[in-house]
């Protein structure tokens, strides 16, 4: 969900933190470069809250399972948070993608969407699968580009739910009037879980292998 598209992440681990000065977050993921290759990092990208200054998302895709569950036991993942000024404990999701569902062919000259993110718990994914796949023709109208639909390694009931949507305008009717499909938004912000993030995509890195 950037300019260009990187490959569908099969795993990921995803991050969502509040900082003094989110401009200083992508400067910190560039010095550690060889400490993301070491993990098996393949793009790490930035996403900036359009809306709540200082809050950022940051996703970083890698090729196996096993390095995500050393470095979270670790730690090198809280080291890097410590650098960058997080105070507060971040959510962090790591897990692998179940489907990627493309509600729109959008062309590749089209500006980059707002993205809509969310981590929560849901009764049964694969049923959550199921239905999000029949409400495509209705994630469509309602601005949808594309979602990603994540299951976490450690709890077979927590997602994480990527869209892209046209703009801020609809993302945001979309987070208050969400389709019946779309579970997450209401679970987003409950217990340990984060509030839905709206940012716009800041910056991207390929790491080769």
């Amino acid at each position: 969900m950037s300019p260009g598209g990187p490959p569908s992440h099969s795993m990921v681990i995803a991050s969502d933190y509040r900082v003094p000065d989110p401009d200083q977050v992508w400067p910190l993921l560039q010095r550690r470069r060889s400490a993301l290759a070491g993990i098996g990092a393949h793009h790490v990208l930035v996403y900036t809250s359009t809306h709540d200054y200082g809050r950022v998302l940051v996703t970083i895709g890698v090729r196996s399972r096993e390095p995500i569950v050393e470095l979270l036991r670790s730690r090198v993942f809280f080291d890097w948070f410590d650098a960058v000024g997080v105070e507060d404990l971040p959510a962090v999701f790591a897990g692998e993608i179940v489907e990627r569902f493309g509600s729109v062919d959008v062309p590749a000259r089209t500006a980059p969407g707002v993205v809509v993110a969310a981590m929560a718990s849901v009764d049964d994914v694969a049923t959550l699968t199921t239905e999000i796949r029949g409400a495509l023709p209705r994630f469509e109208a309602a601005g949808i580009r594309e979602t990603r639909l994540f299951r976490a390694f450690d709890d077979g009931h927590e997602v994480m739910i990527l869209q892209e949507l046209d703009d801020e305008d609809r993302a945001r009717q979309w987070i208050e009037n969400p389709d019946h499909a779309a579970p997450w938004i209401a679970g987003a912000g409950r217990g340990a879980y984060p509030p839905v993030f709206v940012g716009t995509f800041s910056d991207m890195m390929r790491i080769e292998e």
